[in-house]
């Protein structure tokens, strides 16, 4: 099938395909794999994976779906993630991080005060007193008895002890690093010691463009269903499905609910089984299908054009390590067979809204695991808010331009490419988990933390979480101002 065949045949068939995949598919797919791909009166995509066995394009990155880019309904998947099993070794981990080091190394030398770095071993042959900026990967972080900081930076030639003063700039910064981060320094060099006077963040560049729409469009944002908990607030989630359905709320608000294109529900759809210790006692549903059949049945009743965009969460009946793929076929398989819905892994990146004049918006979902772990380690969080602060943690995460940079923060699978690292910037930051919204922005990018639909649990009570349910955040993409609605009190 050659490329004009190719072309033709998806675009007939309601498909847009990104010039980057077109050589790729040319290999991959013959005319009869494209006739198999269905699409529905909706105008979506029916057996999607039956396309993706097709095509086996998947092997270089561990099944990192960020070559192909199909686009329906204004939804293109940018990256995705799908799981292929196979036995771990220790040099799986070794190429994860030399691959997560260099990312962020990358990152870092588009800085213009690091762009002449030298390596750890280079460093340690050159004269005392000379200045050098390095990039490295902490190791090890201690605080001397004269309050001075002293970080051990490890690249792959060798590793250099840091000192940084008490009550300098850089110093001060430190409160902020955390181990298996990859951060630059530059100082004036002694023995086997750099004394560093500047600390570089991988960070967001203040230049991000804030993007907006001509025509007035809404997405809206929830997590933390939890279905199948004694909890799950059933009442305020039908009301919610009654507004975004426009039978709901005043004439003001039914006009919002009717421009709603986009809903994207970030992980935690059911409450799971074994979650957390005695669970089992405030469940309502004890069966993990029954809670996704429960959970489908309210999300069909959402009308049909508006597309859903879902990606799982630690209590979703998969694997906890990240990436997490797609909520598994079998066990939520009503809800992979609603046309509006469009499955994608925790985390992930798509693209909304796109048309020939508008590149469209950029949304970055996270569920948040890894928010417990900074949450308890890092001062600057834990003393001003913790769970109530769901900015902070996400403003920390994006200057680190990684989700879970600790390597104890989060459990994760060793890939080829580690994909918690926030190579593409987006123009959304979207995460939950802590069950409080919270709508901030941090350098032209949305940052916006979904609330849930369940009451607080005993466990939640003793993890200090406060729980705010029923609150939705939703974004007008003409103007990028977000208002949060309440479905109850």
């Amino acid at each position: 099938m050659n490329r004009t065949q190719l072309v033709s045949t998806f675009l007939k068939k309601g498909f847009l395909i990104s010039p980057e995949t077109i050589e790729n598919f040319e290999k991959e797919l013959d005319e009869n794999s494209v006739k198999d791909i269905d699409i529905n009166e909706e105008g979506i995509i029916l057996n999607y994976n039956k396309l993706l066995d097709s095509i086996n394009l998947l092997k270089p990155q561990e099944n990192l779906i960020s070559s192909i880019n199909l686009q329906k309904n204004n939804v293109e998947i940018i990256k995705s993630y799908n799981e292929t099993p196979k036995k771990r070794e220790v040099s799986d981990f070794v190429g994860y991080f030399k691959s997560r080091y260099n990312k962020l190394k990358e990152i870092l030398q588009g800085r213009p005060e690091l762009q002449n770095v030298v390596s750890i071993s280079r460093s340690l042959n050159k004269r005392k007193n000379e200045r050098v900026s390095l990039i490295g990967m902490v190791s090890d972080k201690r605080i001397t008895k004269n309050k001075n900081v002293l970080l051990t930076l490890e690249d792959s030639t060798g590793q250099i002890t840091v000192l940084l003063t008490k009550g300098r700039e850089a110093a001060k910064l430190s409160d902020e690093v955390v181990y298996d981060e990859v951060i630059g320094v530059s100082g004036i060099l002694g023995d086997k010691i750099l004394f560093a006077d500047n600390l570089y963040f991988p960070e967001i560049p203040i230049t991000k463009e804030l993007k907006k729409i001509g025509e007035e469009v809404y997405a809206a944002f929830i997590s933390d269903i939890h279905v199948g908990s004694k909890m799950f607030l059933e009442e305020d989630f039908n009301k919610f499905i009654e507004w975004l359905n426009c039978s709901e709320g005043n004439q003001q608000q039914k006009d919002v609910a009717s421009k709603i294109k986009y809903l994207f529900i970030v992980g935690d759809l059911i409450d799971g089984v074994g979650i957390y210790p005695e669970q089992d006692k405030e469940l309502k549903i004890k069966e993990v299908v029954e809670q996704y059949n429960l959970c489908a049945s309210y999300i069909s009743r959402i009308r049909k054009d508006i597309s859903i965009i879902i990606c799982p969460g630690n209590h979703d009946a998969l694997r906890l390590s990240e990436p997490q793929p797609t909520l598994d076929k079998e066990f939520a398989k009503l809800l992979w067979n609603i046309p509006n819905v469009i499955m994608v892994s925790n985390p992930s990146l798509i693209n909304i809204h796109k048309t020939e004049n508008f590149p469209g918006f950029d949304v970055l979902l996270y569920h948040g695991y890894s928010f417990d772990y900074y949450i308890a380690n890092v001062d600057t969080i834990r003393k001003n808010g913790g769970y109530d602060r769901a900015d902070l943690i996400m403003k920390f995460l994006l200057n680190k331009r990684h989700l879970a940079p600790s390597h104890t923060s989060t459990l994760y699978l060793p890939l080829e490419s580690d994909p918690l690292v926030i190579d593409q910037i987006p123009d959304f930051f979207v995460s939950g988990h802590i069950h409080k919204s919270s709508i901030s922005s941090h350098n032209n990018i949305s940052l916006i933390c979904s609330s849930c639909w369940q009451s607080k649990t005993l466990f939640q009570e003793k993890m200090g979480h406060h729980p705010e349910p029923g609150r939705v955040p939703v974004v007008n993409l003409k103007t990028r101002t977000t208002s949060l609605i309440k479905f109850c009190d």
